[in-house]
């Protein structure tokens, strides 16, 4: 007995599909017809045999219906430290690709959004991690326990692949221990710096996706930022996780507005153009306060400049004050506030606000005792030599790493369970844990066995 077999014909943008009923990716047989050249269409083509999820989702995206194609996006010159000819496609030919896109390319058509994102916080993610000592330390020694064979799994699985890294390619393969990763902050052998991927994944590149909360999730969670439930905990996500998935995600951009959504998500807030403000690839334009900090200061550093200094030295640095508003942290506030203005009244903003910023300060009180007691107790030798053996430092660190950023974080996005349990709560027990040991180790003279 045969197998009836039902033939379905998909066109889209210019492309004729066979498939059939059933087949997940709709790309089981392929002719192109969309002014391609030969080499494009003969990529996308092989593709739908070798990668067929990457080709269905291209060609449900904008840049599919718009004819930007493999090419587009893949091939450098023959003289970039990205280029390669590992696909057979190519190999031997004129044509030289890079398995990795950076923000360079992207910049072809969208110069705005990365000449944004490089004013952003965002842009200096992957130097966070690189330009401090303690950290490596913390994930090649102590977490790697020293062992060359696991030296970079800390690192590969886990930081970078929320801030990034150095990504290093020869002969167009990427380093392993540094690619792939989905990291916002790297910085690519091109000069270039981001990865637009971590919120418009490929190779859709969905506007609707980057405006959920999931978008941002996958990064702002955990123990030290967990913004996602801290979003979760709020009205707004009250609304959100009981009516989201019924809004509107593809109004065009500075166009997505109240209406589209009862309450906002993190781009609402952070990057949409909402009544007179523009959308925004820049997440540090309508911050007051730098948040995840040991100490909370005001965001009137202006627009982050760390990552091109990087660039010329050759060498990651700490980079310059905080990226914030050019015109300052009160600036920040007023735009933040526009976008709180589109549903609330103005007592209404202006009260939160005013009790968010006093839990900052509180913290604030908090964080500079205890940095106080530990920078003396260091400096008068009295901490151990390994330092995460020892009480004070973990209590400290956590104080600000952990507990600090939820207490502070929690206030400013209406998560009172974060402000409070798992925040202020936490602290009272943390300073007194600290103040109990310096008084110890002050009069005794040594640290206590």
């Amino acid at each position: 007995m045969f197998k009836k077999i039902i033939l379905v014909m998909l066109v889209t943008s210019g492309l004729l599909f066979a498939a059939k009923v059933g087949d997940v990716t709709g790309t089981k047989t392929l002719k192109v017809d969309m002014n391609m050249t030969k080499l494009a269409a003969s990529c996308v083509q092989c593709h739908a045999k070798k990668t067929p999820g990457q080709v269905n989702e291209w060609r449900k995206s904008r840049h599919g219906h718009v004819g930007v194609s493999c090419l587009d996006c893949h091939v450098v010159k023959k003289d970039s430290p990205l280029a390669g000819q590992n696909c057979p496609g190519v190999k031997g030919t004129n044509t030289y690709i890079s398995v990795v896109v950076t923000p360079k390319t992207c910049k072809r058509c969208h110069p705005n959004e990365v000449k944004q994102f490089d004013q952003s916080g965002h842009a200096r993610a992957a130097i966070q991690i690189k330009s401090k000592a303690g950290m490596q330390a913390l994930m090649h020694k102590v977490e790697a326990m020293g062992d060359h064979k696991f030296i970079n799994s800390p690192e590969a699985t886990g930081c970078m692949q929320c801030h990034g890294t150095v990504v290093k390619v020869k002969n167009g393969v990427p380093d392993p221990a540094t690619w792939p990763n989905i990291g916002i902050g790297n910085v690519y052998p091109d000069g270039s710096v981001g990865n637009c991927i971590s919120c418009h994944s490929g190779h859709l590149f969905s506007i609707a996706e980057s405006r959920k909360p999931t978008a941002c999730a996958s990064c702002h969670l955990g123990p030290d930022h967990p913004d996602k439930e801290i979003y979760n905990n709020s009205q707004h996500g009250h609304i959100f996780n009981s009516e989201g998935s019924t809004w509107n995600y593809t109004a065009a951009p500075d166009a997505w507005e109240a209406g589209d959504y009862r309450a906002p998500t993190c781009a609402v807030c952070h990057m949409s153009g909402i009544g007179s403000l523009k959308s925004t690839h820049n997440v540090s334009l309508r911050l007051k306060w730098n948040l995840w900090a040991p100490i909370s200061k005001l965001r009137n550093g202006g627009y982050e400049t760390a990552v091109p200094n990087y660039l010329k030295k050759g060498k990651f640095t700490k980079g310059n004050p905080l990226a914030g508003n050019p015109k300052g942290s009160a600036a920040a506030r007023a735009q933040m506030k526009l976008v709180c203005k589109s549903c609330h009244v103005k007592t209404f903003t202006n009260n939160f606000f005013i009790m968010a910023d006093q839990h900052v300060g509180l913290y604030n009180v908090y964080a500079k005792e205890a940095k106080k007691m530990f920078d003396t107790l260091k400096k008068r030798g009295l901490i151990k030599k390994d330092k995460w053996s020892d009480t004070v430092f973990k209590t400290w660190y956590h104080l600000w790493h952990h507990e600090g950023r939820r207490m502070r974080q929690g206030a400013l996005m209406g998560g009172s369970d974060f402000a409070h349990w798992n925040g202020v709560f936490v602290l009272q027990q943390d300073i007194r844990v600290i103040r109990t040991i310096y008084n110890k180790r002050m009069k005794s003279g040594k640290i206590e066995d």
